[in-house]
């Protein structure tokens, strides 16, 4: 089995912890390590899921349908059942904020796109609070969403993530890579992993722009902003506005994304940079965004959200995402409309061209590594 169909989708990325380990105190180092190896475990869940759909959670017979759960610092899964749809606010902090980031994500996909749920036919929503200790990561495993609280067991001086519930945008991010296992099954690697990536961007931004009435202009485009601690010179885990800004940090490292085709990173770590080159596209849907004024999760989303559903397949590159969103832009408002000549100008910022070839060069071989070869270890 190879790597790019079974890699575990986090919200913190590899190279981030990587940096961690290199850089950081000892303390750092043993829980960027642990986080590094439990994500590792998971390999290859999300792919079963997406091949037997059957074995997914439970499917609601009508309506939005949430449970969050309880890990409590255990690694059971899905762990005890602390709040369900429609009952009040269970006074832990990270389960209510898992209850309504799930239910915002679910808001948008149904209001906005008449998506029935992540899966488009009415999967409930489960949530997994508090696992483990010192767990500093989120992810999707094709059937549910986990949450670690951060380093939050570490020394105040050593704490460099709060909880992971703390941000929506990163709820709809975990959230989106469910239904781009549903639809488009963007392979995880390189130009289509680094695609998934910024799809689960583009959408988990739309979720809290939508949560905060934010129009394009008044949001931050940040993703993940309130996950560090004080302790970290940074405002975010990236920026879709500014890609490559978002921190410069002396344990982190400095944000390594890219805003543009010309600074495209061949790395063979992250399978192929796949949180890294996701700047490229993400900065793309930012300029077209901000070029159709408004509120982005009405026109340009509706038009990546088509996308995804119906254009995008398994090895789908940036320069297939460009000339796809400009179709369906023409599709959905007409060929010439402004929406077209704004998703054209999205994809011109950063050096593709509609109907164009822009490729980079061919990636280094290796590109989904093991733990032990992501340091040098055989």
């Amino acid at each position: 089995m190879t790597t790019e169909h079974h890699s575990i989708l986090c919200i913190t990325p590899p190279h981030m912890l990587r940096e961690i380990v290199t850089r950081g105190s000892s303390a750092q180092r043993d829980w960027a390590l642990r986080t590094l190896t439990t994500t590792e475990q998971f390999r290859g869940v999300r792919q079963l899921y997406a091949d037997f759909p059957a074995l997914a959670a439970p499917t609601a017979a009508a309506g939005k349908q949430r449970i969050v759960y309880s890990a409590d610092q255990g690694s059971s899964l899905p762990g005890r059942k602390v709040r369900g749809e429609g009952e009040p606010p269970s006074g832990d902090v990270g389960a209510d904020e898992a209850y309504d980031g799930s239910g915002a994500t679910y808001d948008l996909y149904s209001d906005v796109y008449q998506r029935n749920s992540i899966d488009g036919n009415g999967l409930r929503l489960d949530s997994t609070v508090h696992y483990q200790k010192g767990y500093d990561n989120a992810f999707w495993n094709g059937q549910q969403m986990v949450y670690g609280d951060g380093d939050e067991d570490q020394p105040p001086a050593d704490r460099l993530f709060n909880r992971f519930t703390i941000a929506i945008d990163i709820i709809g991010h975990e959230l989106t890579h469910g239904v781009t296992q549903y639809e488009a099954k963007l392979i995880y690697r390189n130009q289509s992993g680094a695609l998934n990536e910024s799809m689960s961007d583009v959408f988990g931004a739309l979720v809290k722009q939508r949560a905060l009435n934010h129009t394009a202009d008044q949001a931050d485009w940040l993703v993940g902003q309130g996950l560090f601690t004080a302790n970290v010179k940074g405002v975010a885990l990236r920026s879709m506005k500014a890609p490559g800004t978002a921190y410069d940090d002396p344990v982190l490292g400095k944000d390594p994304q890219p805003a543009h085709m010309k600074d495209y990173k061949n790395v063979s770590y992250d399978n192929g940079g796949v949180h890294i080159n996701s700047g490229i596209p993400n900065h793309a849907f930012y300029v077209a965004s901000l070029e159709l004024g408004g509120k982005a999760w009405e026109k340009a989303g509706r038009i990546w959200y088509v996308t995804l559903r119906d254009k995008l397949g398994p090895l789908s590159n940036f320069q297939e995402a460009a000339n796809l969103t400009y179709q369906v832009a023409a599709e959905l408002y007409g060929n010439g409309s402004l929406e077209q000549k704004a998703v054209q100008t999205g994809w011109a910022a950063v050096g593709i061209t509609v109907g164009g070839g822009t490729e980079p060069p061919p990636p280094p071989k290796g590109c989904g590594q093991t733990i032990m070869e992501l340091f040098g270890m055989k």
